[in-house]
């Protein structure tokens, strides 16, 4: 964080856009500011791309004057129904929005939209860093206008409303994913009256549209820390409404003076763990964190007691698993291979432990990295990340396994596994030996056949594999034609 000068924030904004910006308001005799986001990025020192103009008259008008001045080699479009346009000159586009008030109705977030004052877009705005506002008139270019004080929260790491916190989240109540999103960005502290706020309008985000929760969520995913962002989505209440099977997790039970961990808990470190081995944007993936957050949703349904071993939750991952899809359902997520890939790794998450508890086999692996395709790198990842364990003796005694299992699957993936793991009789050439339509009859000699392959009982070559076959369909009472 930086604090600049008016005069400095001129020489920062001394560009070329910016000054066409400031000519063609000029030339109209309106007022002109950049707001916003790009305003408190300069003094994060942050780059951005989003350039907001605000308007106090017609934000449409400065944009048609900005293209004429510009010519061929700007875009502009126009969007009159929401009183916006934008201009594209290269790389870089600016939206223009005329200064406007808004009023809301209790069950919309659709505002009624009237012409106003500066002042009156800045009381809009979510949060008082993004109520700040640039001035790009030549007579005042670089002055800072900052009536709710952003600068200041922005320089003490506070997410606070400009008005009320109640009226601002009543008004739009996806402000108040986005209040949780921006702390858990910009690593800030939500202002005590401000959260106060979210706990006690925590029902009203039951108005906003699954696919905009689905943008803050992914957003709070793939934060520097987003355990941090699920913290606060807890403690207001937020997270039982969006995510309630994640909630439901926020629990320890004792029975008979034994307690088993705070499984909610759990999942934030095994997030903050995938982040931490996959830190870099290239390497980050959305659906692995998806996938760290989802492994072990299915515990509450699977947690029974047990005279002898104490709490368990057998199952839980292939419980877990079924729930995916219906999670991604509701929160509009894409359905197809992103969700299959996020429903295999809870599935498999426990397997490498498994492997890694005992003997760690060929036949094991094998069968792992048949099952993990080409995932089975980031299944391993997720599955080092589950181990949270206070115990660094066994921690360290389950990564020592784990190494061994990584050592064993980079092996078999030198040698192709994909040819080693597929027998090479396939089904079609089993129905033809022995006559046989598409049957469970085929299946089973289709999986007696990869069973030994896997297990490494005979080589993948034809006539090891032909015997075996022979001999599985004698007992099976089939005769080769």
């Amino acid at each position: 964080m930086k604090l600049y000068s008016d005069e400095e924030l001129a020489e920062i904004l001394d560009q070329k856009i910016f000054h066409q910006i400031s000519e063609a308001a000029d030339r109209l005799g309106v007022e002109c500011y950049v707001v916003g986001g790009y305003v408190r990025d300069i003094f994060l020192e942050r780059p951005s791309d989003d350039i907001d103009v605000v308007v106090v008259g017609s934000g449409i008008e400065v944009a048609q004057e900005l293209k004429r001045m510009l010519g061929h080699k700007a875009h502009l479009s126009v969007f009159r129904n929401f009183g916006t346009a934008q201009v594209k000159l290269g790389d870089t586009e600016v939206e223009f929005v005329g200064a406007r008030k808004e009023s809301y109705s209790h069950d919309s977030r659709k505002p009624i939209v009237e012409n106003g004052t500066l002042e009156d877009d800045q009381n809009r705005r979510d949060f008082t860093i993004n109520a700040m506002a640039i001035c790009l008139n030549s007579q005042r270019f670089g002055e800072l206008v900052d009536p709710f004080n952003g600068l200041a929260d922005l320089e003490d790491g506070i997410i606070a409303t400009p008005l009320e916190p109640g009226i601002t989240f009543s008004d739009d109540p996806l402000r108040m994913m986005r209040c949780i999103r921006f702390a858990t960005q910009l690593n800030f502290q939500i202002e005590d009256e401000t959260f106060e706020a979210l706990e006690r309008m925590a029902e009203r985000i039951k108005i906003v549209s699954a696919e905009r929760i689905e943008v803050e969520l992914n957003k709070i995913i793939m934060a520097p820390h987003p355990s941090k962002g699920f913290v606060d989505l807890q403690r207001s209440g937020l997270l039982n409404i969006i995510l309630p099977e994640l909630a439901a997790l926020d629990i320890v039970e004792q029975k008979n003076g034994r307690a088993h961990k705070n499984n909610f808990y759990h999942t934030l470190e095994v997030l903050e763990n995938v982040v931490k081995s996959r830190p870099h944007p290239a390497e980050a993936s959305l659906y692995l964190r998806w996938a760290a957050l989802l492994h072990d949703i299915g515990k509450t349904k699977t947690k029974r007691w047990d005279n002898a071993l104490g709490w368990t939750f057998h199952n839980h991952n292939f419980i877990g698993a079924k729930m995916v899809p219906q999670i991604f359902r509701r929160l509009k997520l894409p359905m197809g291979t992103e969700m299959k890939y996020v429903q295999k790794l809870v599935d498999l998450h426990m397997r490498p432990q498994v492997i890694a508890d005992n003997e760690v086999t060929d036949s094991a692996v094998r069968r792992l990295l048949n099952d993990a395709g080409d995932d089975i790198d980031d299944l391993m990842t997720l599955c080092e990340a589950d181990i949270t364990s206070k115990n660094e003796v066994r921690k360290k005694i389950f990564l020592e396994n784990f190494r061994m299992v990584r050592e064993k699957l980079a092996d078999l993936k030198e040698k192709d596994y994909k040819r080693l793991l597929q027998p090479c009789i396939d089904g079609n050439e089993i129905m033809e030996l022995f006559g046989l339509h598409p049957s469970r009859e085929v299946g089973t000699l289709k999986q007696f056949l990869k069973d030994a392959v896997l297990d490494n009982k005979v080589e993948n070559e034809r006539e090891p594999l032909m015997e075996l076959l022979l001999q599985k369909a004698s007992e099976m009472g089939l005769k080769k034609l």
